[in-house]
């Protein structure tokens, strides 16, 4: 009977993933359906990104890589809706649910409070310009109220933390990037976010970033990029000319 019923399992799990690849929504079982609607429920609910662990706990499954399967399936399902929100999987293996940028500045009057308070946001302004930077760095400059800041901003997925000795080293995330409208280049990141503290006349990013402040930051990674490419194409025709030599 054991051996019937693992059988059975296997074959039901097979048809469970090919349903999966296949990405159509009509050949998921009522079983999967049900999984996915809970994981979408959590990441609603949860308005931070969630690791593979806690959604487990939620679908009620203690399989990782069919949990990973299914969100992964989510995030596909919100790409073909092309609504408002988007679902996606973050660098760290988390997935979080979000308004698109390209809304959210035009509706986030409307929010009851801001994501980040004044404190925690001055934190991870400090950390996305010194990055990457020790933590005890951070709590010298910050005080020692920034520990607290600095747990807030790993749960919501802003900042990763790395050990480092007796340290920890901090960096920010893509999706700290993706949210404020920045580039994912650190170097190009730097030179926004020097722009950004010199308009505002303080070293601290605003709750979001209005459209014609994306639209600067969009223009100055252009820049730095495109000179990157003239160096680039400089110094290959420099090597070329020393080979014909």
């Amino acid at each position: 009977m054991v051996v019937l019923a693992t059988e059975f399992s296997q074959r039901s799990e097979g048809r469970d993933d090919k349903a999966l690849r296949i990405g159509n929504r009509k050949d998921l079982t009522e079983d999967l359906k049900e999984k996915v609607r809970l994981i979408e429920a959590a990441l609603y609910v949860a308005g931070r990104p969630l690791d593979l662990k806690t959604l487990c706990s939620i679908v009620g499954s203690r399989s990782q890589e069919r949990v990973r399967k299914l969100a992964r399936w989510l995030v596909e399902e919100y790409k073909r809706r092309n609504c408002a929100m988007e679902v996606l999987e973050l660098d760290d293996g988390r997935y979080v649910m979000q308004l698109k940028t390209v809304y959210a500045d035009k509706v986030k009057r409307l929010a009851i409070r801001p994501l980040l308070t004044a404190g925690p946001l001055r934190t991870l302004s400090y950390i996305a310009y010194k990055q990457p930077v020790t933590q005890k760095q951070v709590i010298e400059v910050r005080g020692k109220h920034a520990y607290s800041h600095i747990r807030e901003l790993i749960k919501m997925g802003f900042i990763n933390r790395e050990k480092c000795n007796r340290d920890y080293i901090l960096r920010t995330t893509d999706f700290f990037a993706d949210y404020f409208g920045l580039s994912r280049n650190i170097e190009v990141m730097k030179r926004q976010l020097r722009r950004i503290f010199e308009k505002r006349g303080e070293e601290i990013l605003p709750a979001s970033l209005e459209d014609e402040d994306r639209r600067e930051m969009a223009k100055i990674e252009e820049q730095v990029l495109k000179r990157r490419e003239q160096m680039t194409a400089t110094h290959d025709s420099g090597d070329a000319q020393n080979l014909i030599r």
